[in-house]
């Protein structure tokens, strides 16, 4: 894939009249799909597919279109091209257009144990036979590129799994979990089923009424994923900062959170690529908390050409696309004991903001939530509703941080497996606020 997209960008370089700058990315991919319901395959396949965007700037004026490339691809991106430059000529000028015009070539390949989809389906199948096993498996290599004609020359290449899945007992009760990385390892995956395994099987007993109030809380690391994932719409966005519309605004103010949380994107140890479509090249690591600190943002191209900042290569969204959540000193199998009393929360979902400006998030626990007491699941709970501040919940209410962290894959597979990623902890509350 490497070899033909260069060779591609290079010819197309070679076509361009005075004045005008060509940039290409590539998205590729070669993966294997298998989804399964009552630990059986009901549905599996491959897919390789490759898509060139090719944008065309002159003037201050730009025009970009996206190709499927099926063999070589090139006549067809070369009409492309040809459409593109018509295109300009009716076009405005783009006051926030930024892009690299300093080449920063680099390749960078990883290269991880993923099992052939068969032998992955035989374990599967084998270890859940008595289950209600339902999930989606998804693995193989992604592939991203960019290219210029000004000589510049990027890639990325990783072997990459991911597979979500949860078992169902009855109605609405199931344990919801996963399995992501880049060595896939049945040892590994046999521990993560018989942990799900325990919890489906402590569904078995009545649920308990739980009366709305503040209660002590544990939430595992998918549920902080839920969390963290939300205060990333804005929360680390230069533009959100520029235009008071972050969810973290009043940390802007001076505000912190507790000096146990520390937050980064880490490229260096994520999936995603390290470079985007502008051509500029990302760092290993940007801090965007430090020690309960806002820290750093995420600057796209076009906000630092708005706002007059240098950008750090965010894309446009400007979100977290490799976060990392440091460690606390907790270990995770004494989580149950440090929780005591009160309530420990698998997953969350249907999350919003109740005051954006606030930092106040509202959602629903749902899966395999459970009433601890003296360091004991005593019974399921019915899905609760909670309403409350990131200033309380990572803030004054957060005694620890677990020291294991779950490697968390998005598994979105809508047009291309997604390469966000999450590596987070667990983390242990003083007080949650639950409303009904």
């Amino acid at each position: 894939m490497k070899d033909q997209f260069f060779y591609i960008a290079d010819a197309l370089a070679a076509s361009l009249h005075a004045g005008e700058t060509l940039l290409a990315s590539f998205h590729g991919e070669r993966s294997d799909f298998v989804r399964f319901n009552h630990a059986k395959v009901r549905q599996a396949g491959s897919v390789e597919q490759r898509y060139v965007t090719l944008r065309l700037v002159r003037s201050r004026r730009q025009a970009s279109a996206s190709v499927a490339v099926a063999g070589d691809g090139f006549n067809e991106l070369k009409q492309t091209l040809l459409r593109l430059r018509d295109a300009l000529a009716s076009l405005p000028e783009d006051p926030w257009l930024l892009i690299n015009e300093t080449p920063q070539s680099g390749a960078s390949e990883r290269r991880g144990r993923i099992a052939p989809a068969q032998e992955i389906v035989d374990v599967v199948t084998g270890k859940a036979a008595a289950l209600d096993l339902v999930g989606f498996y998804a693995g193989g290599t992604i592939c991203r590129g960019f290219a210029n004609s000004l000589g510049q020359r990027n890639w990325h290449e990783v072997d990459s799994f991911n597979f979500d899945w949860s078992l169902y007992r009855e109605a609405d009760r199931a344990v919801k979990t996963g399995y992501a990385g880049f060595e896939w390892d049945d040892t590994q995956f046999a521990a993560k089923l018989e942990t799900a395994k325990e919890q489906l099987s402590l569904l078995n007993g009545p649920r308990r009424g739980i009366e709305p109030g503040e209660y002590r809380a544990y939430l595992a690391p998918r549920a902080m994923e839920d969390l963290v994932g939300l205060l990333s719409w804005g929360g680390f966005s230069a533009r959100s900062r520029a235009t008071k519309q972050s969810p973290l605004l009043r940390m802007q103010e001076g505000e912190r959170l507790s000096e146990k949380v520390s937050i980064a994107e880490s490229t260096a140890e994520g999936v995603a690529p390290g470079f985007q479509c502008d051509g500029f090249v990302k760092p290993a690591g940007i801090s965007l908390i430090a020690a309960g600190t806002l820290d750093e943002a995420l600057v796209s191209p076009r906000s630092a050409k708005e706002y007059g900042l240098a950008t750090n290569a965010a894309g446009a969204g400007e979100m977290p696309e490799s976060l990392d959540m440091a460690a606390g000193e907790l270990p995770a199998s004494e989580a149950l004991a440090g929780l005591d009393r009160g309530l420990y929360v698998s997953n969350l979902w249907y999350l919003n903001f109740s005051d954006r400006p606030a930092g106040r998030i509202t959602g629903m626990t749902r899966f395999a939530t459970f009433w601890v007491e003296g360091g004991r699941v005593l019974a399921p709970v019915s899905p609760m509703r909670f309403d409350d501040s990131i200033y309380r919940m990572l803030g004054g209410n957060l005694l620890a941080l677990t020291r294991e962290r779950e490697f968390l894959l998005d598994p979105s597979t809508y047009d291309e497996r997604s390469t966000a990623s999450a590596r987070l902890p667990g983390a242990l509350l003083r007080g949650l606020r639950f409303t009904l």
